[in-house]
């Protein structure tokens, strides 16, 4: 009876983990729409205050011993950590000026990048069926933005970069963890605050610091409330996803992530007002089958993988 109730709240407790992601993955997209639409607040200075609350917040996680920290060269994140300047920046700037719908379906072209660079830098080989999931994916983001009415150049090169910059760093954040021997949070601990100093060092180049539209300009109450709300929400789906993935499987984050990206484009047409053709509609059904088709065949492999090394004397 007690193995039972144990089993039971167990469930309970992975549900709600669960759903805390869920919540906060979708308050964050929204909440920083919601700043950009309305209060206008620039966007490499919002990161600059997710980077650090992440960094305040993982500090924290280690005095609570959540997590022990490992001592790494900086040398050998120097380029981790600016690419991860470059995909939070260039990420929030298509959030900034594409609609919800296009930076939702942009994302899902992240797996097609990670498998190019994989395949030509890396000499990493996918099967067949593996590389057609691509080709719905693709149709299905090419055929959102061309019947997109709010279609933003500016924001389909912001789109672009961000997918470029965020492959690469989840493929050198893969390689990184395997060369040093850290998980996620231990490398997020000392990739925070080398991404600050280095945002600190752009932002008076590319944004005003002092003054109206500055990070210390004479913002309402309201405004640096959200901002820091916002900080306080980016650390918390960081460390959701690594509560999840390290109390149930990658497998389980991945698939729960399909029913993120249809909860946020839903929500996105709903708040914002953004408008949908059949075409667009169309082309979210188109990618969001890819996606699948691509988790169904990787589970498929990954599993047949481990029942070829089980069975192995």
């Amino acid at each position: 009876m007690a193995l039972l109730v144990d089993r039971v709240r167990g469930h309970w407790r992975i549900a709600a983990g669960l759903l805390f992601n869920l919540l906060v993955s979708i308050c964050i997209v929204f909440l920083n729409k919601w700043i950009y639409v309305h209060h206008g607040f620039p966007n490499m200075s919002l990161t600059l205050v997710h980077f650090v609350v992440t960094w305040l917040g993982l500090y924290i996680c280690q005095k609570l011993d959540i997590f022990a920290p490992k001592s790494l060269p900086p040398s050998r994140l120097l380029l981790l950590a600016l690419s991860f300047c470059g995909f939070v920046v260039f990420t929030n700037l298509s959030l900034q000026n594409n609609t919800i719908g296009t930076y939702q379906l942009a994302k899902a072209m992240t797996t097609p990048v990670i498998i190019a660079i994989q395949t030509f830098c890396y000499q990493k080989t996918f099967s067949t069926r593996i590389q057609l999931t691509l080709i719905p994916i693709t149709l299905g983001v090419i055929l959102n933005s061309y019947y997109d009415v709010k279609f933003n150049f500016l924001g389909m090169v912001f789109a672009a970069l961000g997918v470029l910059v965020t492959s690469l760093y989840q493929v050198w954040v893969g390689a990184k963890q395997h060369e040093l021997q850290v998980n996620s949070m231990q490398l997020l601990y000392y990739q925070a605050p080398m991404s600050s100093a280095m945002l600190l060092v752009a932002v008076p180049f590319f944004e005003p610091v002092f003054g109206e539209g500055g990070i210390f300009g004479p913002w309402s109450v309201s405004a640096l409330l959200m901002v820091l709300l916002s900080g306080v929400i980016a650390f918390m789906v960081n460390l959701s996803i690594y509560w999840i993935i390290g109390n149930t499987s990658p497998v389980t984050y991945n698939m729960f992530g399909h029913f993120k990206f249809c909860i946020t484009l839903f929500g996105g047409y709903v708040l914002f007002k953004d408008p949908l053709s059949i075409n667009q509609a169309l082309g979210i059904l188109c990618t969001l089958f890819g996606i699948l088709a691509y988790t169904h065949f990787k589970l498929s492999e990954q599993e047949g993988s481990r029942s070829k090394l089980a069975q192995r004397p």
